[in-house]
């Protein structure tokens, strides 16, 4: 087997928009493509032998075991490489439930699709699954743990802890969206001008002294102490001399700890002795040059949780450790408690497996003890130090036994230290009684406290302390999102897009905006190029200036990596018509309309898909949406339109000359077609669909009819304001057009354009881009038979893969079959095209540029146009 490509997909796309996050992979079986796993002797027991867990694997079958059974009756290999890395993620500790595996066109290619939960997990487990699978046809040893292993790092790596999972989960359960930031966990919650961002338990109203405060135990201590907060007798020591003295001034038993630390790294406890103090110095100074030496307060480990100045969850912590019973060794007791189901690796469980470190060697030679000490019945035996539930410890939620008095106390220092989100560790007997009653005691406070053992405390009740955080930085009412209006169809979009993004700036919103051109942020230019996939959409939304997104989402992105969004308030569908087909595995015009049914399929229940009536298969989008819809038609009187109102729908209409709205049995007129400039006085049709579209998009989003009037009225296309979109110049003698349109429908909607013009020569620039099918360069060269008098054809820059021969000829031939004997002039390089024909333009003529390079075509004709406009005026 052959991995032919493998796609990651970060948002809704073509394959699933319910399941966002999946690995798209087409696979090459080669010699498998028409062997079932029944024909392979034994298969079955060897995948059975190795992944047991997919037991619970259902398929088809829809009850436990059905997987297997299907391997035993036979199925295709590529089903069983999704479930393979399916089930590698499941081991390494990231569930992922949802695979399908589909035929392609290609002879012996399949389709193999699978969920993750981190890209770099399901890109490995991807990989792994065709190794995995062909070891297994072989039946050839394979050392399944080294996969295991690397998976395992990779979550540790770069998966979200227990704590930013849980508030990332609480904000999606609410609407909000998340983006990560980076490969670990600072995360976005909600978009534009309303995020918030978050890190672990820190967020962005953390403030920054407080984090410093809590870090410095001895600042943090005095002022606990001077607000009358029990705290332990200590110092800070630099040197065994002032160990020596400290430890004499306090008295055993001692704690030593980094001055500097957290987590518990670096720390001792119960110190009783001087030769004890000097290991427990040392083992501090790994982590700070301050040691912090105070008095061994005794009791349990607690440890109380403040989120905006208000207690809300409590937890005992119990270091690691293990009970005797008579007969195992502390390394089997060990082993035997690390198969707990609860326990995994790093943070992938509730509880982390128990490590032997030298920590905790150095702790049972302490009391005689070694790993292989056989421990009475019944005697507990503590691996650690500290509580940590990082290092194997174990909570029990005691959030309802804190006394009243102790919950003021939590209250109070997490106003003193100036903790939004605030860790207290207590030491006390008991956390039901008041701590000056226990002579207990403060240990530390924590800022970005870890939140597993309140979500997932090994004993007692879950809180959701992740709730009250969401709550702090969205109190309600107030929004996370802003609005997006998503724009995609096969010509049309990125006008489309800029006229919406005009209008809603004209609204007074600060609009960030993407499109084939660039990414703009109320109107500035900040990426140049194509910029219609995910990673634009999210630049967008990332910005905190921008309170309103439209965003251009080519076919391109949706292939790569899906939608860079959840979902958006209105997703508008232009049309669409053939173009890039047999590219991405896209070869049908109705495989191409499932690419952008995916931008309606991504609307929000209350938002709008506004959808082309005249095109049926925009029409046919229509079918199966959550959201309410739309339509936009050049005719009043088609039926779609009129059955649609008729049930109370809305649409926008061309009628009687103008640009309507119908709402019900009303009809709302917004402006005089040819007033709009946009339209060129009306002769530039295709320009009224997007008009209408964009009319619809502003209409819905609640803006005045005024204003869209205004807008529709000020939007005046030009190279700077919509660079490569009919770009119309006027020489003394001549006009000429630069236009962006690379494909059959781009130039047939110029061709009406063209045909209401009354020049006497019409000469079109054209090439074929390097992408396209054989068939589509002959249809682009019928069409331009058709339109001019005259055609030059020119090639792109990058002929992407074929030659010049594979694009001249049939685009000739298309011409020629088109209108016999037509003048056509080959010129190769496209500067000197456009010079060309600029220089050779007959009196009241038009010359049509569809260009590959927008600012340098513009450059060119408006270099000219000054160098005639110069020769007017000596004339």
């Amino acid at each position: 087997m052959k991995i032919v490509d493998l796609r990651v997909m970060r948002g809704p796309n073509y394959w699933s928009v319910k399941h966002p996050k999946i690995i798209v992979l087409k696979l090459d079986l080669v010699e498998l493509g028409n062997t079932l796993t029944s024909d392979i002797p034994n298969f079955n027991n060897r995948l059975r032998k190795m992944f047991p867990g997919m037991q619970s694997h259902r398929s088809l079958e829809g009850v436990e075991g059905g997987f297997f059974k299907m391997v035993e009756e036979g199925t295709t290999f590529g089903h069983v490489v999704q479930h393979i890395a399916l089930e590698l993620q499941t081991m390494a500790g990231m569930e992922s439930g949802y695979g399908r595996c589909y035929p392609s066109r290609d002879e012996n290619h399949v389709f193999v699709i699978f969920s993750y939960q981190e890209e770099r997990a399901g890109e490995h487990a991807a990989h792994a699954a065709v190794r995995i699978s062909e070891a297994l046809i072989k039946g050839d040893k394979y050392r399944l743990w080294d996969d295991l292993e690397r998976l395992h790092q990779i979550r540790e790596d770069e998966y979200f802890g227990p704590s930013t999972y849980s508030i990332v989960s609480e904000a999606v359960s609410r609407g909000i969206p998340y983006i990560r930031l980076d490969r670990h966990s600072l995360i976005q919650l909600g978009y534009g001008k309303y995020q918030k961002r978050i890190q672990a338990t820190m967020t962005c109203s953390t403030a920054c002294f407080a984090v410093e405060i809590a870090g410095d135990k001895n600042a943090t201590k005095d002022l606990l102490s001077d607000a009358g907060i029990p705290v332990p007798k200590g110092t800070t020591v630099y040197s065994h001399e002032e160990l020596r003295r400290a430890t004499t001034w306090l008295g055993f038993p001692l704690v030593t700890k980094p001055l500097d630390g957290n987590h518990g790294k670096g720390a001792t406890i119960n110190i009783t002795n001087l030769v004890d103090a000097k290991k427990g110095f040392a083992e501090a100074r790994k982590y700070s040059q301050g040691v912090i030496v105070e008095q061994f307060v005794t009791g349990f480990d607690f440890r109380l949780l403040v989120i905006n100045g208000k207690f809300v969850a409590a937890a005992k912590r119990t270091p690691a450790m293990v009970t005797g019973d008579g007969v195992s060794t502390i390394k089997q007791l060990i082993d035997k408690e690390n198969k707990d189901p609860r326990r995994g690796i790093g943070h992938e469980k509730v509880l982390t497996k128990i490590k032997i470190d030298q920590h905790t060697k150095n702790l049972l030679k302490n009391m005689g003890l070694t790993t292989q000490s056989v421990v009475p019945a019944g005697e507990e035996i503590y691996l650690k130090s500290t509580a940590n539930i990082s290092t194997g410890g174990t909570a029990t939620d005691v959030t309802d036994l804190v006394d009243p008095y102790n919950i003021l106390m939590a209250e109070r220092i997490a106003g003193i230290i100036g903790l939004d989100i605030c860790g207290i560790d207590i030491m006390t007997t008991d956390i039901a009684i008041p701590l000056n009653e226990t002579r207990g005691a403060v240990l530390e406070v924590n800022a970005a406290p870890g939140f597993r053992m309140h979500i997932s405390p090994t004993y007692g009740l879950p809180r959701n302390v992740a709730e009250p955080v969401v709550d702090m930085l969205f109190p309600h009412g107030r929004p996370a999102r802003i609005p997006i209006i998503a724009v995609t169809g096969t010509n049309g979009k990125t006008t489309t897009t800029r006229l919406i993004a005009h209008m809603v700036k004209h609204k007074g919103y600060q609009v960030g905006y993407t499109t084939t051109d660039g990414i703009y942020i109320q109107d500035k230019l900040l990426e140049k190029g194509d910029t219609t996939g995910a990673f634009s959409a999210e630049f967008v939304l990332k910005d905190p200036t921008v309170n309103f997104a439209v965003l251009e989402c080519a076919r391109g992105g949706l292939l790569r990596s899906g939608l860079g969004f959840q979902q958006c308030d209105i997703g508008i569908v232009t049309n669409v018509s053939s173009d890039h087909l047999g590219l991405r595995d896209i070869h049908t015009l109705e495989e191409l309309a499932q690419v952008k049914a995916v931008i309606p399929k991504s609307v929000s229940p209350d938002g709008y898909a506004v959808l082309n009536a005249d095109d049926d298969l925009v029409y046919a989008m229509a079918e199966g949406l959550q959201c309410k819809v739309a339509f936009f038609s050049m005719d009043e009187n088609n039926p779609r339109i009129l059955k649609h109102i008729a049930k109370g729908g809305l649409a926008a209409v061309f009628e009687n000359g103008y640009i309507s709205i119908f709402k019900n049995s009303y009809k709302i007129r917004i402006d005089r077609v040819a007033d709009v400039p946009l339209t060129f006085g009306g002769r530039a049709k295709f320009n009224i669909e997007n008009i209408l579209a964009a009319t619809l998009a502003g209409y819905i989003s609640h803006f005045e009819i005024e204003e869209i009037k205004t807008s529709l009225r000020t939007f005046i296309p030009s190279p700077s304001k919509t660079p490569g979109r009919m770009n119309l110049f006027k020489f003394p003698h001549f006009e000429v057009l630069v236009d962006y349109a690379h494909n059959v429908g781009g130039m047939k909607a110029i061709g009406e354009f063209v045909d209401s013009l009354e020049a006497t020569h019409k000469v079109g620039i054209i090439a074929g881009v390097g992408d396209r099918r054989t068939e589509d360069f002959y249809e682009l060269g019928v069409v331009a038979g058709n339109i001019f008098h005259e055609v030059i054809v020119r090639l792109d820059n990058d002929l992407r893969g074929r030659t010049a021969e594979e694009i001249i000829e049939p685009l000739m031939r298309g011409i020629e079959d088109a209108s016999p004997g037509k003048p056509v002039k080959l010129i190769p390089e496209e500067m000197r095209a456009i010079a060309y024909a600029l220089e050779h333009a007959q009196p009241d003529s038009f010359v049509a540029i569809f260009t590959e390079d927008i600012s340098e075509s513009v450059r060119m004709v408006e270099s000219f146009k000054v160098i005639q406009d110069r020769k007017m005026l000596v004339e």
